[in-house]
Formats: C-alpha cells, structure tokens, sequence
C-alpha cells in the first residue's frame, strides 16, 4: 500500500498501523519443512506453512479481511493451518497457539475467516473439509466463553430455544462448566453464534447442502429473540424464556458485563447483528429510530463518574458516549449509518474517531492492540473502506483520510482511492466516481476491487446528504 497527502503523524500512524496489522498470525514452520502439530507430533509441512498465535475474536472483524485483501496466498496458508488443526484435534480452535487451543473469549469465528476468504476468491483449500469443521464446532462444541468442551446444558437451551440462557436474579451459578470469572455472558454468546450460523449458512449454500442451509439460516436469527422492545435493547433471558428482572443496559452483569456480555454493556451488543443489519433496523422501528439510536450511542454519557464506568468496564476504552473504540465489538458501528440514509455520519464519525484515539505516540492505540486488530480498523478506515460483515463479499465507505491511496493486490491488479481536497476539515463526500462512471453508493463490491481501477471522490468542508442514500 501507498499514501499521499494527509499530516506527517498522520501518516506515521497508517504505516504503522498497516505493519503492525501485518505480524498476526506466526509462522511455526522450521526449516521450511516441518512443524510441530496440536497432535503433539512432528509433521511435514507439505506445500504451505503452518500458522498460529490469532485471537480470532479481536481478528475476524477487519485484521483477516485486510490481511486478505493485501496477500490472499498467505491467508490461504492460514485457513489451511487452521483445518490441519481440527484434523488433529477435533475442533477448530478459538485462539489457536503455540502449544493448542487456548479456550478464549466466544464465538465460533473461524467459520467468518474461512467463509469470508471464499466469498472473496481465496479457495485452494478443502471446503468439504472446511465445512464439516465450521458444522462440528457449532453442533458440538460447547459455547460457554473461555470453556473448551462438549456441550453442555446450557448449549441445549441455545439448540432447542434459540438463546443461550442467563442466570436470573439472585440466583447462584450451578452449571459446573461455567467459568467463575468469565461467568455466562448470554447475551454475546446468542449474538456472536447467531452472526457464526449465518456464516456456517453460507458455506452450506456455496456446497450444496440446502437442508443445513435453511437450519442454520434459522439459528442466525436467535438475536432476535433477545431484543426487548419494551426497553430497545438486547436483554438477558433465563432458561424459562423470561427476561432478567431489573436489567440495566448500561450498567448491568457485573464486572465487564460477564454475567451477560463480553467486555462491553448492551449499548454496544445491540448493535452486534453484523449478518442482518436490515433486520436489526425493523425491530428498532425502521431508519429514522435506527440513526436516532446511533447518535445515542456516541452522546449518552456514564450515570456517575467516568472513572467508575471504566471501573466497571476496563476494557472499554477509547469511549465516545458508550461507544468504545477501544474493543473490538464496537468496530462496525460507526459504519451503521450507511443502512439508516445517513452515510454523512459515518464520515463525520469514523474522522472523529481516527484523529481522536489513534496518534503518533507511545500510547497512540486505545486499548489493547490485540494482534493488530485496533491498527486494522485504522488502515481500512483510513483507505475509507470497512467489512461491516466478514462473509459478505462488500465494504462500507467511510471517509478517505489521504488525497491518495495504492492498493497492490494479490492477484497483481491496482486498485486506487482518490479523494481530492481531502483534510481534516474536508471529511465529507461531495460525490463519487467509479472508473470515470458516477457512484452514488456508499457500498462497494469486493470484486470492483480486485478488477483494479480508481475510485474518485471529491471532499468538502459540509455534509453531502444526499450522497450514497442509494443502496441499490
């Protein structure tokens, strides 16, 4: 990648965001040809390396894609580990290792990686192998967060009901497999697997498997089942199908929000639907409520001292109202106004969030930088491009940060990004040309992509509101 233009910290952020997205995941294979696998033996390595050490949670999101876009050869190598490993393991990793598996965070994600590469064009690998690793993972392995194991009954609840249950009120844990510190965290784990079955969904479709298909199309859409409309956010069920008694968006589950989210309170999980964006828009109350809440999110403030939210919630940093920066869940958000009519938002936004919690410095990231996935989210950002849904073969525009940027893809083309008069005070997109033609969409294929060409965009001081409201 190549830049012009932009601040001289600007750009020593871009670069150094776009090394530091480039370091995850390791290459363990010595001497060119062998490795030590999660069977504990010696193998060969054949005709690709192997990789590990990728908190897939924090990745999945924009470091994979990116990675993807930029070397696609080297992602395949890292699919390919990542089967090799449920061969010799039985499961796909969550936070695969040096030394196997580490049970961390939730999710099963691996299917997004795997499922985004394919959609993309990256496909020297074994997709019957892939899928039946992505459908062994989501039909028998347990979902608790931070557990490694077979299903439990609580992963029971989620396969016969729709939701992964939460403790009420008062009452004590007693599921033995439950994680004393990292507790149930329902809510994220419904709606982290909701977006992994709709990823499994797809991969049923590309093969052919129309029955799993429709099955696990379904499942993707358990989040619905746990928005409360009478509050309008998602909230906590227990096992009977009742809603947790006195639930506080902002500040309930605890410590981190673990008795019902991961790390974050359910002004950020709400939005957490990334597969069915529109879907999550209806049950909100269509556009307009939609970008109402959006703006609530980035001005609603803490009920009390800042310092005891952080107390609460350590890992959200790099706040904005209850919009945190600082982890991963929220990466997508700021890109939400496309859906609602107000792409002007999302440019005003993500600028914002750039110039405030990304600098030159030695404590330059918000957060933790987790394998490169807070540099990641900069450079796609900084390009004015976001994969709001890893799986779906599309990018979000935003607002370019440099008068230029070079994209050498993988497959040898170039692809520029253009954006004349570009500054901090220039943020918003005037209007838009795609290889001479006009451009009125604030999405863009993957495939325009990788044909190579220019996209131009012209910048000014003042919204374009009528810029990119054509989803068509």
């Amino acid at each position: 990648m190549e830049i012009k233009g932009g601040s001289e910290e600007q750009r020593t952020v871009f670069y150094t965001a776009l090394y530091r997205s480039q370091l995850n995941m390791s290459n363990i294979t010595e001497d060119g040809r062998y490795y030590g696998g999660y069977d504990h033996r010696v193998h060969e390595s054949g005709d690709h390396d192997f990789y590990v050490h990728d908190n897939i949670w924090d990745t999945y999101r924009s470091l994979h894609p990116l990675q993807l876009l930029l070397d696609p050869e080297r992602k395949r190598d890292m699919i390919r580990s990542y089967l090799r490993m449920f061969e010799q393991s039985g499961f796909l990793p969550q936070f695969p290792s040096l030394r196997g598996d580490l049970p961390m965070m939730t999710g099963n994600h691996a299917a997004a990686m795997i499922v985004d590469a394919y959609r993309k064009g990256c496909r020297d690998f074994d997709h019957e192998l892939a899928y039946r690793a992505m459908k062994k993972n989501a039909m028998e392995w347990t979902m608790l967060p931070w557990v490694n194991g077979p299903l439990t009954e609580l992963d029971r609840v989620y396969l016969d009901k729709g939701f992964f249950p939460a403790l009420g009120k008062g009452q004590t844990e007693w599921v033995k497999e439950v994680d004393a510190f990292e507790k149930r965290q329902a809510v994220a784990v419904t709606l982290e697997h909701a977006y992994d079955d709709w990823c499994v969904a797809q991969m049923a479709l590309i093969l052919g498997y129309q029955d799993d298909y429709a099955y696990f199309m379904k499942r993707a859409q358990n989040y619905r089942n746990l928005f409360d409309e009478t509050i309008g956010f998602m909230a906590p069920k227990t096992a009977d199908g009742n809603w947790v008694k006195e639930f506080a968006p902002k500040l309930g589950g605890g410590l981190g929000g673990r008795d019902y989210f991961s790390e974050c309170n359910s002004w950020v999980y709400t939005f957490h639907v990334q597969h069915d964006i529109e879907g999550l828009i209806e049950l909100i109350g269509g556009q307009r409520a939609f970008e109402k809440k959006l703006d609530n999110l980035f001005t609603e403030q803490y009920d009390g001292p800042k310092y005891a939210f952080l107390g609460q919630f350590p890992d959200a940093t790099g706040l904005i109202g209850q919009y945190c920066q600082g982890n991963e869940p929220a990466f997508h958000i700021p890109y939400l106004y496309n859906y609602a009519g107000a792409p002007w938002k999302t440019q005003r936004r993500t600028r914002e969030i750039m110039k405030l919690w990304y600098q030159a410095t030695p404590a330059g990231i918000c957060g933790d930088e987790d394998n490169g996935a807070m540099s990641s989210w900069y450079v796609f950002s900084a390009m004015g491009l976001y994969p709001v849904c890893p799986g779906k073969p599309e990018y979000e525009i935003g607002s370019p940060l440099f008068e230029e940027t070079k994209l050498r893809l993988g497959n040898g083309s170039t692809f520029i990004i253009r954006a004349n008069g570009a500054s901090d005070r220039n943020k918003y997109i005037q209007s838009a040309k795609l290889n001479g033609q006009v451009w009125n969409n604030s999405r863009i294929e993957h495939r325009l992509l990788e044909q190579g060409g220019l996209l131009e965009f012209e910048m000014g001081s003042r919204p374009n509101k009528n810029w990119g409201i054509d989803r068509s």
